[in-house]
């Protein structure tokens, strides 16, 4: 079982991860006085912390686990796609932010009610619930797959103490109370990303270059495919693909989905919430290239296996894998807390 090589400290610092940022993200909100406070903070956060949280907000379990083994299973082509989200971000701010700021908005769909009329902003609200509902399901589903091993308990049991956690800062601490947690949780998994590439280039055999030396030879560093050939539709990320591919996607996701604007409404000025998303446009890249190179040290790692020479049935497999067996006590509790952190 995943469990056994988990030691005391490891629990210990996942149980105080999960009383902390509990805590934080309560005394961080303070007291509600208003509806205005409790869904825009009353425009007093950082636009900084607002960026932080926007890609703590789009990175789930599965962004943290599922992208070492994309590129354990290919390479690095998938940044094409993360500089596609930068473009898409900057046509938002320029294009949709101005509208969200004429005028006292609360919400995304708030600005369709001023256009279209009451109707459409209710069924556009009504598939944003629905499509949040499907999408943190699964997510909150993985995230609860390494707790159930972790703690030894069931997947019903590991659902709820997540969801205690988020519903406890989220309802007694408001947007100011999610977005300040948001900043932290994502300082806490980047951190733990760090540690894992730390850790698999100062325990191999040459350090840096011995355990890149299989991805080197497989070619899993090219960054770039032109698309140019034959297969051309065959292939996962192109650079047209993934440029335009990305730019929409993020021009949806950011432009009009109320998780994120709702993020976006609560700095200071349309000027500040610019930098905000343009800013996490910037991170997310470097988020996806430590990902994706975590990845590559991993194929390293384990001498170019297969996930099923490995006993793994999945590539996402791969990353926790690691994370449990590879690493010393207290550093797997932390990284499981990363994981966690990417969740919540």
């Amino acid at each position: 079982m995943l469990n056994s090589s988990f030691t005391i400290l490891d629990y210990l610092v996942v149980l105080a991860y999960l009383v902390g940022i509990t805590a934080f993200g309560i005394a961080r909100g303070g007291r509600q006085t208003s509806a205005q406070d409790y869904f825009l903070g009353r425009e007093e956060i950082p636009w900084w912390i607002v960026c932080f949280s926007i890609v703590a907000a789009e990175t789930s379990a599965l962004t943290f686990i599922s992208i070492p083994g994309l590129a354990y299973l290919t390479n690095l082509t998938f940044l094409q796609v993360a500089v596609g989200y930068l473009l898409g971000r900057i046509v938002v701010s320029y294009l949709l932010l101005p509208a969200y700021y004429r005028g006292e908005l609360s919400t995304a769909y708030a600005f369709l009610e001023h256009r279209f009329g009451r109707k459409t902003r209710s069924f556009a609200a009504i598939v944003f619930l629905f499509t949040r509902i499907a999408a943190d399901g699964v997510r909150l589903f993985a995230t609860a797959i390494p707790l159930k091993f972790v703690l030894n308990v069931n997947y019903p049991t590991a659902i709820v103490i997540l969801a205690a956690v988020a519903l406890a800062y989220t309802y007694f601490g408001g947007v100011r109370g999610v977005i300040w947690v948001d900043a932290v949780q994502m300082l806490v998994y980047v951190g733990g990303a760090l540690m894992a590439l730390v850790f698999l280039v100062a325990r191999a055999e040459g350090g840096w270059s011995g355990i890149t030396l299989a991805a080197f030879e497989a070619g899993k560093f090219q960054v770039i495919d032109w698309g140019f050939g034959a297969g051309f539709f065959q292939r996962p990320y192109t650079l047209i693909a993934g440029l335009l591919g990305g730019a929409l996607l993020s021009m949806a996701s950011h432009g009009t989905d109320q998780l994120i604007v709702q993020r976006l409404l609560a700095t200071r000025s349309l000027a500040a919430s610019r930098k905000a998303l343009i800013g996490s446009g910037i991170i997310v890249i470097f988020q996806f290239a430590l990902f994706l190179l975590v990845g590559l040290l991993l194929f390293g790692h384990y001498a170019s296996a297969t996930p099923a020479e490995l006993g793994l049935l999945r590539h996402d497999e791969i990353f926790p894998k690691y994370i449990i067996e590879g690493l010393p006590p207290g550093i797997s509790g932390f990284i499981i807390a990363g994981l966690l952190a990417a969740a919540l």
